[in-house]
């Protein structure tokens, strides 16, 4: 019987993963009632005539750039991420300051931070090469997030594609919207709503965090401030994270398995060796409202992985920039 319910969880939560269109409206853009969803636009098939071989191109690149630098798997992630939570996935954060405006990547969440654009570029000119002016640099962002996770084992789940790429950025939005490592709980659960996620999504979204690492300006206040770290833990960091100098020294999101997208970043909840301030914050010892999300995912892989992979398509599904809207950018960090 156990089993049985299993597989009929499996098969909804499948469905979920496919079905899954949920849109925000763009911080910028007020789209009225009566304008079809942008996002009904895209399609998994939509470069199937126009450029066969893209996503293929673009997983084969991504894959071998992941496998030779493991940490970029999570870079590439977040570069994701940062660029839907800013008006939208529509590449803004790749563009570089010019005459007209400043970009997102001298935003304090970014600077200094985000990494990877070196690999998009190139994914970028090689599919100039085989399909000029086709794909946008906004559906690489997503397809190369999907394929990175996939690199290091973590699920797979369908990216529509048939984004167009802004031609502004929004640093101050960058500023605002992205969520800051120093949050409390409600002030993490207020900036996902805010993009239209629920708390259990936060959470899901959240094990992003079982790979990469942070910088030790950005954890020196938990680990010599904060009462709920496991003790060897805090001293293992410490030997990496003085009380004064090293900023910039990098320690694994998850102590656990680093280098592979797994579920022991909620185990490592468990016992206080959350990170960033903001990862402790989902699980607080049995009193905390999700702490119950945080213990279903430690116990069940399969859960997380599901549930991650339909928030992922739900997060790139916000605000695209389709048909008339923007352009297919010829190089990533500036409009044509």
């Amino acid at each position: 019987m156990a089993d049985i319910k299993l597989r009929i969880c499996l098969v909804i939560c499948l469905i979920g993963i496919i079905s899954a269109s949920s849109v925000i409206p763009s911080a910028i853009t007020h789209v009225a009632s009566f304008i079809p969803d942008p996002s009904s636009q895209l399609s998994t098939t939509f470069y199937v005539t126009k450029c066969p071989l893209a996503l293929q191109i673009i997983k084969e690149e991504i894959t071998r750039a992941v496998l030779n630098d493991r940490r970029l798997g999570a870079s590439l992630l977040r570069l994701h991420f940062h660029d839907c939570f800013v008006q939208g996935c529509d590449a803004s954060v790749l563009l570089k300051d010019n005459a007209t405006f400043k970009g997102e990547q001298n935003a304090l969440p970014n600077v200094n931070s985000l990494r990877g654009y070196e690999i998009i570029d190139k994914v970028k000119y090689i599919l100039e090469t085989r399909c000029p002016n086709v794909v946008s640099c906004a559906d690489i962002l997503a397809v190369a997030a999907r394929d990175s996770v996939v690199a290091l084992g973590g699920p797979i789940w369908p990216v529509r594609v048939g984004r167009k790429d802004s031609t502004t950025a929004n640093l101050n939005a960058a500023n605002s919207d992205l969520p800051s490592p120093f949050l409390d709980l409600k002030g993490l659960i207020d900036a996902f709503k805010k993009k239209g996620f629920s708390a259990e999504e936060m959470v899901a979204l959240s094990g992003s965090h079982t790979i990469g690492q942070t910088k030790c300006a950005l954890i020196r206040p938990r680990i010599y401030n904060e009462s709920n770290v496991q003790p060897d833990y805090r001293n293992s960091l410490k030997k990496n994270c003085p009380t004064k100098g090293g900023d910039n020294n990098l320690s694994p999101l998850d102590v656990t398995t680093p280098n592979f997208f797994d579920n022991a970043f909620y185990k490592n909840l468990l016992y206080n060796k959350g990170l960033l301030h903001t990862d402790q914050q989902l699980f607080k010892g049995g009193s905390g409202p999700l702490d119950y999300k945080v213990l279903s995912y430690a116990l069940n892989p399969l859960l997380f992985k599901l549930d991650f992979a339909n928030a992922m398509v739900k997060m790139g599904n916000l605000s695209p920039l389709t048909g008339y809207q923007g352009q297919i950018r010829k190089y990533c960090g500036r409009v044509n």
